[in-house]
């Protein structure tokens, strides 16, 4: 049996938010570095974050009556104060919108290129890709949309019955009261230490004055932050694109280097897109579409698996068939996707059926294409620890799937002065050259170019699987370049394979991005599955890879919420 059939669902009756595990079948595939999501159930509400306050902010204004958007937006502010190494206002991020009696919709709020940005900009003086330049300076600076796109999801579909001041309280109490660094929070601080010692600025916030950062139980305060949260509750967003807390960000990023100015933060808009759409075995695909790789990519690869019945297919045959509709999808993700508004995206052909049929003639089945064979983009044709998900539905129908970055962890570290704002890196997600690849390995060509005013390419996958017209399944990923292909299992483990969502989310992954031609595949991988797809031709690494697939399944019982264990301290919380 598939789908919500397979759901056994020990009970529904839940207090407070407490967590009720469900029977975790396929525990023997698990690996122990990756733990076992526990299985949270609910009948009115379900938000599931990577950082568990947020998560009850969310639950919360579920509770008093908020809608899914209502509750998203509290969560998007609060992770920004606490979970500061991705949950950011100083980044930019994409949200998928399912409105209850039918509706669906989605809110890019892309980061953009300043005026000044060309397609020189990330070259050393010989036109050589500068890392250091797209990665490490304040170039990499771009115009952060978070504000914006919260804004504008409340403002046309959120409840009502709450203001965006009321939305972002809970944020700004966070901010000001401060709260005990623990988790992943912890761990980041350690590893990124470096990264925000440069700037004198972020050092202060986030580091003790011996230079040491904050250790698990030292409070982190951001009273900065909670002026500038209580400067947008008051005024809007026009309290961050314009004014003195504009000033401030375009005078830091100034002093470091950077080219971002007022006009730039003032001319900075959101846009509401339709959403790409396609289907699977009877189930609706509802994703993000360009600037976003991750719709058009993940609808690719389902309709090239869904020639193959993967449900009653060999472990290793249905893993193999799955590693080349992802090189597949990837190739078209570096020739042909780009800013819509700047380039012809041929959405259409990339996620149509034929289309997956003439790739799918393409697959050997008994040997690995190898990635120089499929040339630059197919058909025939010659992001990480940086970035966070929250999956979020009310008892009303409606279901939000949002994903938000600031790139790097901690994005460049830099700490706009003055406010509190840890300012992202992601024009890397350029092709700031041809055949170069970016910080996660991607490949791009011209139409993901840099330029003025420009939204970067993006994998992010913010996903709502719907079934009979209704949220079935709200998913989505961290990860850099895993995204799209995290999602993808996600999707496969629940319909193909009839994984309840706790396993879904737990099960040990496998990621190939056709450059570079090698499989990454998570620990607790079986070594039968790791030798079958090299004796087929495809080299293999085992490695941990920084996805967290925070989930929702839609069960007749009710909803049920897997927080996935690759992050310490992510929550499932519901009512």
């Amino acid at each position: 049996m598939n789908g919500p059939s397979r759901q056994k669902l020990v009970s529904f009756t839940l207090v407070g938010l407490l967590s009720l595990p469900l029977l975790a079948r396929g525990a023997d595939r698990l690996d122990s570095e990756i733990g076992q999501a526990q299985a949270v159930a609910a009948k009115n509400g379900m938000v599931v974050a990577q950082e568990a306050q947020a998560a009850r902010v969310g639950v919360d204004i579920l509770r008093k009556g908020g809608n899914a958007v209502d509750a998203a937006v509290a969560v998007g502010f609060a992770l920004a104060v606490t979970y500061p190494r991705a949950g950011n206002i100083g980044g930019g991020g994409f949200m998928v919108i399912h409105r209850a009696g039918g509706g669906d919709t989605t809110i890019d709020y892309r980061e953009t290129a300043p005026q000044a940005i060309n397609e020189k900009s990330f070259l050393d003086a010989q036109g050589n890709a500068d890392p250091w330049k797209s990665r490490d300076s304040a170039l990499s600076i771009g115009v952060p949309g978070t504000v914006a796109g919260l804004a504008l999801a409340e403002e046309k579909y959120g409840s009502g019955h709450f203001t965006l001041a009321d939305l972002i309280a809970p944020a700004i109490a966070l901010a000001r009261d401060g709260f005990a660094v623990a988790d992943d929070t912890a761990d980041s601080l350690s590893r990124d230490q470096a990264r925000l010692k440069r700037w004198p600025s972020s050092a202060q916030i986030f580091l003790k004055p011996d230079g040491d950062v904050l250790a698990p139980g030292d409070r982190l305060v951001q009273p900065d932050l909670a002026n500038t949260l209580e400067a947008i509750a008051r005024d809007g967003p026009r309290a961050f694109y314009q004014g003195a807390v504009a000033e401030k960000i375009a005078a830091a990023i100034d002093a470091a280097g950077g080219v971002m100015t007022l006009d730039d933060l003032k001319a900075y808009r959101a846009v509401e897109r339709t959403p790409v759409r396609g289907t699977y075995r009877g189930y609706d695909i509802v994703s993000m579409p360009p600037p976003s790789s991750g719709g058009v990519a993940l609808i690719e690869m389902l309709n090239i698996l869904e020639g193959y019945d993967l449900a009653h297919a060999d472990a290793a045959q249905a893993l193999f068939l799955m590693v080349e509709a992802m090189k597949r999808a990837y190739a078209d993700r570096a020739l042909f996707l780009g800013d819509p508004d700047r380039v012809q995206v041929p959405v259409a052909r990339l996620t149509s059926k034929s289309y997956a049929a003439a790739w799918r003639a393409t697959i050997d089945p008994a040997r690995a294409t190898p990635a120089r064979d499929l040339g630059r983009g197919g058909g025939g044709r010659p992001e990480g620890r940086n970035t966070t998900h929250f999956s979020v539905i009310d008892r009303f129908g409606n279901a939000v799937a949002n994903t938000y970055t600031l790139n790097f962890s901690y994005g460049v570290g830099l700490v706009a002065a003055g406010t509190g704002v840890l300012l992202n890196n992601e024009l890397d997600d350029f092709a700031v050259k041809p055949e170069v690849p970016n910080a996660y390995g991607l490949l791009g060509y011209e139409a993901n170019a840099p330029a003025p005013g420009k939204r970067p390419l993006s994998s992010m996958t913010p996903t709502i699987v719907l079934k009979d017209g209704k949220p079935f399944l709200v998913t989505g990923s961290p990860g850099g370049s895993l995204i799209i292909n995290a999602v993808l299992q996600v999707v496969i483990d629940v319909i193909d394979r009839g994984m309840d969502i706790a396993d879904a989310v737990s099960a040990p992954r496998v990621y190939d991005q056709w450059m570079p031609d090698t499989v990454f595949a998570e620990p607790g991988l079986s070594g039968d599955l790791i030798a079958a797809l090299e004796a087929r031709g495809d080299s293999v690494r085992v490695r941990r890879l920084p996805t967290s697939a925070n989930s929702i399944l839609v069960t007749p019982a009710g909803f049920v919420g897997a927080a996935d264990p690759r992050t310490r301290g992510a929550l499932a919380a519901g009512y």
